[in-house]
């Protein structure tokens, strides 16, 4: 968020864009800016900036004619100005181009006549920003932190019988009424600098100031001990217009940027520590937070049957995935070793050294191979005993439906056969039995065959007199 120092460089870039040239036509404004229209008939007017604390004033003031050297207006005529009031929110800022067309988020557009022709644009990609028409300086912030200290200090000095004071002093300083052009990361460098902890109250920092404000002159002395807290919150900003460019704007991180990212020493520097205060602001410090630092506490809406059951379901199927990757690094470990095993026993009958003790070892091994292997075709079956109700059924016939694994597996011929296998139940015959006892392939008893057999001879010699007869 722009703070005290980007505001006047803000001031100071409109001044030097529009030195010495005219604006005319209607101000454009962009459709979706919710902000109100700005209604100036002149037809030629120059442009003058001001900043104050976290507002700018635009001055717009009408001249008689387009041409450079008719600027100063006659001596019979009184100028008109026209006084615009910017708040920057989070993201505001203005922009000089070309008026070929307008850049993104450039919400309030005032041209240029002469050639070729420019655009000043209040540009806002978050929209936060405002401008009030005709107004003043806002009565509800105080004086400039940095172009009116006086002010400034005899304004905090005398409100400090206000409640406000008992807050902590890092949240205080948000306070435009008092600190009029301090914002979140100055806040930090000025605590910083003085070591005064961001929770403790505002009270225990200034009351001590009270019998140094009467020797104060018109600008901040700085003394052999250092500036006191309201001296650095003159001098830091301060520091910052100095450094030229345009102060901090992490957006447009170019080479005036890297001077300001060197002169921070606290705010959002690696080595420090940050949190959030009672305005869910961040404030970023070293050393101990202070007494009044906010309890962390961690509060939630009851949760949903169905979304608690949902949590537990995704719960359990993690924890089945983890034990399925456990046993597949376990299973792989095995393989190496019986690899491993298998090379010793080839060398070892190459070497022809121990051969009955290497016969044993192949036997071991091939039933160490078959009990992994048979391991493993137990989890492809999703244990197969367990997930089927086999005690209600002892036939292929007698599943059903409600008897499906849970985890979604196909029933096949083969796996009943080893799920009653596994719980010791015997197949009931689905099929027809000979007389011998002997079920046949196609269902068909050894009787019903003879019996069909004769029936297919008699309609064959049936088959064979019609032919002869005809």
């Amino acid at each position: 968020m722009p703070e005290g120092p980007e505001l006047h460089l803000s001031s100071r870039f409109v001044n030097f864009v529009c030195k010495n040239r005219i604006f005319g036509g209607k101000i454009i404004k962009s459709l979706v800016s919710r902000q109100p229209d700005v209604e100036w008939d002149a037809p030629y007017y120059t442009i003058s900036a001001a900043s104050r604390g976290k507002e700018v004033k635009l001055t717009l003031t009408s001249q008689p004619d387009s041409k450079n050297d008719l600027l100063k207006t006659a001596p019979n005529e009184k100028p008109r100005t026209l006084d615009i009031i910017f708040q920057f929110g989070m993201s505001g800022k203005f922009d000089f181009y070309e008026a070929g067309g307008l850049v993104k988020h450039a919400h309030l557009n005032f041209f240029t006549v002469d050639e070729p022709k420019m655009v000043l644009s209040f540009v806002d990609f978050r929209r936060f920003g405002k401008w009030h028409v005709g107004a003043d300086w806002s009565e509800d912030r105080g004086p400039c932190v940095l172009f009116e200290y006086p002010k400034f200090r005899e304004n905090v000095m005398n409100s400090l019988d206000k409640l406000l004071f008992n807050r902590p002093i890092c949240e205080v300083m948000l306070n435009q009424q008092y600190f009029n052009g301090i914002g979140n990361y100055l806040r930090a460098e000025i605590l910083y600098r003085l070591k005064i902890p961001p929770f403790v109250s505002a009270r225990s920092v200034l009351e001590p100031l009270v019998a140094k404000t009467a020797d104060d002159t018109d600008q901040p002395k700085i003394k052999i001990e250092g500036p006191d807290f309201l001296q650095l919150c003159n001098l830091v900003p301060l520091e910052v217009i100095n450094l030229g460019g345009t102060g901090y704007d992490p957006k447009e991180r170019g080479e005036s940027y890297s001077a300001f990212d060197k002169w921070l020493q606290c705010y959002y520097q690696p080595n420090m520590k940050n949190m959030a205060d009672h305005n869910k602001r961040t404030i970023w410090y070293s050393g101990p937070a202070g007494p009044m630092a906010p309890t962390v506490k961690v509060t939630g809406k009851k949760q949903s049957r169905k979304k608690k059951k949902k949590m537990e379901m995704e719960d359990q199927a993690e924890i089945k995935k983890i034990k399925l990757e456990e046993k597949s690094i376990s299973e792989n470990e095995n393989l190496k070793e019986m690899i491993v095993r298998s090379k010793k026993i080839n060398s070892a009958a190459k070497d022809n050294v121990g051969v009955p003790h290497v016969e044993e070892m192949k036997k071991e091994s091939r039933k160490r191979k078959m009990k992994l292997e048979k391991g493993i075709v137990e989890e492809k079956n999703g244990n197969a005993a367990s997930d089927f109700k086999v005690c209600k059924h002892t036939s292929l016939t007698d599943l059903k439906l409600s008897d499906y694994p849970t985890d979604g597996t196909r029933v096949t011929r083969s796996r009943v056969k080893v799920i009653l296998k596994e719980v010791g139940l015997k197949q009931k015959p689905s099929r027809s039995v000979n007389k011998n006892g002997l079920q046949n392939k196609d269902g068909v008893t050894a009787e019903n065959k003879e019996t069909n057999h004769t029936k297919i001879k008699k309609r064959s010699a049936r088959g064979k007199r019609a032919s002869q007869q005809k």
